[in-house]
Order: C-alpha cells, then sequence, then structure tokens
C-alpha cells in the first residue's frame, strides 16, 4: 500500500528547520509548540527516521533530515503553488505598504517579491517615510498596510519584536570621545525625544549638530566623525559602525517593530499583513519577540 507524507507535519519541519527551533517556529505557524513537536514526531515515527539533532542546545537537521528537506520543500511548492492557481480569486488594484526608510532592508524586498507572485494583477506601492508621517497618511486612509517604529503600539497595532537602539559613528571615528557628546538626529526621527530624555536623566552633556528634516543630513555628519546617532540594531547606516561599548554613553533605550492593517475584511490586506509578519517573526530569536496574549 502507498504511503503519503503529511503535509501539514512536513511544513511544520522545514519552518522548524529555517527558524532554528521550534520556539519560533511555532511563533511564525501560529501554533503551540506542543503542537509543532507533536507534528515532528509523527513524521519522524512515520519515517522510522530521526530527522532532528536534539544533543544540544541548538536543534539542527541530520543528514536524513537534509535528504527530507530538500523534498519538502519541492512538495510544499507545488501544494501552495497549486492552491494559488486553483483558488485564486484574480484580485487587481493597488495596495499601499508604508514603512520607515531605516527598516526597510532586509526585510521587505522578498515581501515585495512574495506579494507580486500570489497577486500577479495586483500593484503594491511602497512608500518610505518616518513613523510619524507614516501614522498621519495612516489615519487619513492613504495607505493600507504600515510599519512604524515606536515605543508602544497605537490603537490597532500589533507590536512584532522589541529591539534595542545602539549608538553609532564614523568608521575609526573619535566623536563618541568629545564632550559634551556631538549627536545628529533629524527633526522627523521617533527616537530623538526619548534618547535625549534619556541623555538628560542622565545628566550627560550633549549638543545637537545638525537641524534638518533629512535622514542623509544626519548620515552626512555621522560618517564625516562630526556626531553621534541612535540606530536600531543591526540597521547601521552605510559608512558607520556601532560606537565602543566601553565608551561610556547612555542607554539609548529600545524600540518596537509595530504593524497596523487599515481594513482586516480585504484579503489582499490580510495577505500582506501575514507576509510582513512572517518575515519579522522568522527572523528574531525568541528573546526579540513579544509575548502575544
Amino acid at each position: 500500500m502507498a504511503r503519503n507524507l503529511d503535509l501539514t507535519s512536513l511544513r511544520s519541519f522545514v519552518t522548524v528547520a529555517d527558524a532554528g527551533g521550534v520556539t519560533r517556529a511555532a511563533g511564525v505557524l501560529n501554533l503551540t509548540q506542543s503542537a509543532v513537536s507533536m507534528q515532528l514526531k509523527r513524521l519522524e515515527e512515520s519515517l522510522g527516521l530521526d530527522l532532528l539533532d536534539r544533543s544540544s542546545r541548538q536543534i539542527s537537521v541530520t543528514p536524513q533530515g537534509e535528504q527530507l528537506l530538500s523534498f519538502a520543500r519541492r512538495m510544499l511548492a507545488l501544494n501552495d503553488e497549486a492552491l494559488q492557481k486553483l483558488t485564486s480569486q484574480d484580485f487587481e488594484g493597488e495596495v499601499t505598504l508604508g514603512v520607515p526608510h531605516d527598516i526597510i532592508y532586509p526585510y521587505i524586498p522578498p515581501v515585495l517579491r512574495q506579494f507580486a507572485a500570489d497577486f500577479p494583477r495586483m500593484k503594491i506601492k511602497l512608500v518610505s517615510a518616518p513613523t510619524k508621517n507614516l501614522r498621519e497618511m495612516f489615519a487619513r486612509g492613504e495607505v493600507d498596510t504600515i510599519l512604524t517604529t515606536e515605543s508602544q503600539p497605537g490603537e490597532g497595532g500589533e507590536a512584532l519584536v522589541t529591539l534595542p537602539l545602539v549608538w553609532v559613528g564614523a568608521i575609526g571615528g573619535t566623536a563618541h570621545k568629545e564632550r559634551p557628546l556631538p549627536v545628529a538626529f533629524c527633526k522627523n526621527c521617533i527616537f530623538r525625544s526619548g534618547v535625549l530624555k534619556r541623555m538628560d536623566e542622565d545628566r550627560f552633556d550633549w549638543t545637537m549638530v545638525v537641524e534638518s528634516e533629512l535622514d542623509n543630513a544626519v548620515q552626512a555628519v555621522v560618517s564625516a566623525d562630526l556626531a553621534v546617532n541612535a540606530v536600531i540594531r543591526g540597521h547601521l547606516p552605510e559608512q558607520s559602525e556601532p560606537v565602543p561599548s566601553d565608551a561610556g554613553l547612555p542607554d539609548p533605550g529600545e524600540t518596537q517593530i509595530v504593524l497596523y492593517m487599515q481594513s482586516k475584511d480585504d484579503p489582499v490586506q490580510q495577505a500582506l499583513y501575514r507576509m510582513v509578519r512572517q518575515s519579522y517573526l522568522s527572523a528574531w530569536a525568541p528573546q526579540d519577540l513579544l509575548r502575544r496574549a
């Protein structure tokens, strides 16, 4: 009798392999950890093989698991393609996604590619603007889905991850040693008031060396070693590097990546929302993910 591989279990296996663990995979799949573990156990029992090496803290794929991964990816891709082709409602029109420039890479380009593949007759428009501007545009209904960087989500927003801010300066620069500390933030920067408040609370002298509404002006003075700036960890501007940890600068704080959607009833917006959400939840370690009810 022919035996069939369970696609649901295969999807869990591939997600665990890609995410590097059951906890993160469960968040991506919107399942409990026990449900994902049970699916993996059933898959291994059905094949009589150990697919995952659980002997260390970091789960890894066994040689047999590596072989299955190749087949599983193709099977899932074919399954998803068939469902898309057979159930597609041929959506047409335009959807608008708003994202601050400093968190576009590396997560948004793959989302745009996936959306274009899943909705070939839809046009997706990317709007890049500071968080404050995006929130205003969202309130006026000018964008369908937005990502923001905020200390706390506003009404209707879902906080995806909490990430620390880090001080950055010119590569090999010495601006971080000067006192008062020369800092550079554009007027629209969502981090500006919070970081400056922290410095004032620590009674740490600082001076603002740029007055501009444009981020490229800030990047120019930072790369010229005239000032330092605070950015999200992992999102370093060009020609800059983190300030040494022993520089003695105050903790700049942290931010949340928040996701908003205009219409929960629109299937296209729902699909875009899920793509953006998954891109973040699958990329960050469990300690960065916020606990959701």
